[in-house]
């Protein structure tokens, strides 16, 4: 039979309105932003993600920017959630959690190493329960070893790695590491869990069984470095070529000629096509040995142009180059908006946007859930399609142990 145009235009419509992790269920014991950031991506592809929080709630709920007392920032590493808030010290809410993990498929947790097997929480304790469970803890410095139960944030191991070091011996002139603010590790480490999930639930699928995954924010750090780490083992060459930004007129531009075609180009960009016969330039390694003095003398004709103009002329010719550019800027950039790279989404205080994850599937959905849950917004359904009654629920709340 001979598909016509029209249906597998309507088939791929059909399969996009499905997630690749519809049927997941996700019980989330994430705060902060590693974890949640690895849950927010499980919830985008289709999972039933259940943050599970404490009666105070997720800190990052405190968090701004706000707007009417509810976080933005919360919002974006939340958004399609459900919320369970209560008491982890009661025996009862213990019990109930142990009910709830046996309907899941993967449980996600960035506490401290030991705090869930002083819940009862841990690998050991519910994988009799639910032998199929995935189980992903994401800590600083992992499981084991000598640092196990160090207390670690994002720019903690960003010193630890030697990242903080490595972009201070590319900072000629700096005689500290940058102060940090992007907080890479929790993104990085979270990305690192969302893939390790997905490669467990596929071997799942092949044995039936489901495993610890014992994630390492450091030794996700540690692996982003990978000329660094080679570099240190192998000492002694000369110093790797540093893409520096390029001032223009009214801010700055970032060009990157690495290849020798993108060197040819270049040199027609800027009116120089006399370079190429420079003996500082002949050959990549001539360039490289001479890579400062080749973007000084580029930066000679960006200065004389806005990094707009700088821009679109280099581009024109065939150089890879981007102006800097501010975030707000990217908010309504063409290129995003033409990938749908941003969802719109509301909580309580109205609609704001957030990032989608930087992949697009041909027969799934991909996208931000527009749903951000308020503390324990669905902690009694929860229990209660779990098959605990209302008058159970209401004690629970009574005492305390359930907002």
């Amino acid at each position: 039979m001979v598909r016509q145009a029209g249906e597998d235009m309507a088939e791929e419509s059909k399969a996009a309105t499905v997630g690749a992790l519809d049927g997941v269920r996700v019980l989330d014991f994430t705060s902060v932003m590693a974890g949640p950031f690895a849950t927010r991506m499980l919830a985008d592809l289709g999972a039933d993600v259940i943050k599970v929080e404490s009666l105070e709630g997720d800190q990052v709920r405190a968090r701004p920017p706000k707007r009417d007392g509810f976080s933005a920032y919360f919002g974006n590493l939340n958004a399609g959630k459900q919320s369970i808030a209560c008491n982890l010290k009661s025996p009862e809410i213990i019990a109930l959690i142990k009910q709830l993990v046996a309907t899941c498929d993967v449980l996600v947790e960035n506490f401290r190493p030991g705090v869930m097997a002083r819940f009862g929480l841990d690998f050991a304790a519910l994988r009799e329960a639910n032998p199929r469970l995935i189980y992903c803890s994401i800590s600083g410095y992992g499981q084991t070893g000598p640092k196990a139960l160090s207390p670690a944030y994002a720019p903690v191991i960003h010193a630890a790695s030697g990242f903080d070091m490595v972009n201070l011996r590319y900072q000629d002139g700096a005689d500290r590491p940058a102060t940090s603010g992007v907080f890479i590790a929790d993104v990085l480490g979270g990305t690192h869990a969302f893939g390790a999930i997905q490669a467990a639930l596929y071997q799942r699928e092949k044995t039936g069984a489901g495993q610890h995954i014992d994630l390492s924010m450091l030794e996700a750090m540690v692996g982003m470095l990978v000329f660094e780490t080679q570099e240190a083992q192998f000492p002694g060459d000369a110093r790797r070529p540093l893409y520096t930004p390029l001032k223009t007129n009214d801010g700055f531009i970032m060009v990157a000629p690495t290849s020798p075609r993108n060197f040819e180009q270049l040199t027609d960009a800027v009116g120089h096509p006399e370079w190429r016969d420079d003996p500082r330039f002949l050959t990549n390694a001539d360039r490289n040995a001479n890579w400062a003095t080749l973007l000084a003398l580029t930066e000679e004709w960006t200065l004389e142009r806005s990094a707009e103009e700088a821009e679109a002329i280099l581009s024109r010719h065939g150089v890879p180059c981007g102006r800097y550019r501010e975030i707000d800027e990217l908010l309504d950039d063409p290129q995003l908006a033409s990938r749908g790279a941003f969802a719109q989404i509301s909580d309580g205080a109205g609609s704001f946007k957030v990032p989608n994850p930087p992949f697009r599937m041909s027969g799934s959905r991909v996208e931000a859930r527009n749903h951000v849950a308020r503390l324990g917004e669905e902690g009694a359904d929860i229990l209660t399609k779990l098959g605990v009654d209302e008058s159970a629920v209401a004690a629970l709340r009574a005492r305390g142990d359930l907002l």
